[in-house]
């Protein structure tokens, strides 16, 4: 029997690098996992089973700023007890936060993302797998294949795409990119949470939820666990050499159908702006997405203080590129073909509900919310 790969993540303490660690771990596929992060697992605000899983015989953590290339080395280092060397590399570490200057991404997405890419090549692994954007262009017709036209409309996709590109040029590079939407589950702050947070907001202020644009506008979605399944059946095939994938479920996932599930868990109502109003938005959009921030931050700090959260790492604030009229509809046929069976195929009620209990828990989310 074959000795069972040994597993770089990179950003490992990010969202979806933990749940990847969980995954990993759960299904015992691995022989040791190396997390390579700049910020520390004590203070990524983890819940009690991922901690768990970071103090793992099998896992170790190596502080690593990936942007420093000497910092990539060593978190590429073999095993300090066995020696190994890493057979698969999965590249979570990105930049991710809106609206930051153009020099912020790329530093934080092309320059990281090379350097990992290209020690990779030198340590000659045997995948290395990108985590890339699924914002590759709009659509609300059909959903977007793999090799569409590409007209990114976010900060961080316009890197992501560049990385895709270099990465085909690289010597010895055994890759495979991945392509993804809105990503929701446990430990997710900045994907699906902060609408859940201001829906709750409009529970407390006894108000009608009221959205820019209109329920049609695509939002489409994959449960982190999905992401991960799909990353490691992906990593491990030698056909997805090279190739590029969507993840993402068959929900296809709308402003709408997304509202619709926290209408019901907080048992609020909802209305829209429409086209016409919120298109008079982008004449000032600084100042709508303050007025909008305004709203929702006072009443956030005020229901957190009145359940006894002193800190927490959950916010209903919205930058501007979340607020743009844009689609986000990915065909996942590819990724079907290739063999990949969805776990979570619909974005449910209870889906939700897990992600606001597991913060509740910890309390970092308002129970007064919750009842």
């Amino acid at each position: 029997m074959s000795e069972k790969p040994t597993v770089l993540i990179l950003g490992g303490c990010g969202f979806i690098g933990r749940n990847l660690l969980t995954y990993l771990l759960d299904n015992e596929l691995t022989q040791e996992i190396r997390i390579a992060d700049k910020t520390p697992p004590q203070m990524a605000w983890l819940n009690e089973e991922q901690t768990r899983a970071f103090e793992s015989d099998k896992v170790e953590f190596c502080s690593a700023n990936l942007i420093n290339a000497a910092s990539v080395r060593l978190a590429f280092a073999p095993h300090p007890t066995t020696g190994r060397s890493w057979d698969v590399v999965i590249n979570c570490a990105a930049e991710t936060r809106s609206n930051q200057d153009d020099s912020v991404y790329k530093e934080g997405i092309l320059k990281l993302s090379l350097n990992c890419a290209n020690e990779a090549a030198t340590q000659r692994v045997k995948r290395y797998v990108e985590l890339s954007s699924g914002c590759v262009n709009s659509s609300d017709k059909a959903p977007l294949k793999e090799d569409c036209k590409l007209e990114p409309w976010t900060g961080v996709a316009k890197q992501k795409l560049k990385v895709e590109k270099e990465l085909s040029g690289i010597n010895d590079l055994s890759y495979t990119v991945v392509r993804l939407p809105i990503v929701y589950g446990i430990g997710d702050k900045r994907y699906l949470m902060p609408r859940i947070i201001i829906a709750a907001i409009y529970k407390y202020l006894n108000e009608t939820m009221k959205l820019l644009w209109n329920d049609a506008m695509r939002l489409n979605t994959v449960h982190v666990s999905d992401v991960c399944a799909a990353i490691w059946q992906l990593s491990q095939s030698p056909k997805t050499n090279g190739q590029v994938y969507n993840i993402v479920d068959d929900s296809a996932s709308t402003q709408g159908s997304i509202s619709n599930l926290l209408v019901d868990i907080f048992n609020i109502n909802v209305d829209y702006f429409g086209i016409v109003m919120s298109s008079l938005t982008k004449l000032y959009p600084t100042d709508t997405v303050g007025e909008i921030n305004d709203k929702h931050m006072a009443p956030w700090a005020e229901i957190c203080q009145r359940n006894g959260i002193e800190n927490t790492p959950l916010t209903p604030y919205l930058d501007e590129e979340q607020l743009h009229h844009k689609h986000l509809y990915l065909d996942n046929t590819k990724l079907k073909d290739f063999g990949y069976v969805l776990q979570q195929p619909r974005l449910t009620r209870d889906l939700l509900m897990e992600m606001i209990d597991d913060y509740a828990k910890q309390q970092l989310f308002p129970k007064s919310l919750t009842l």
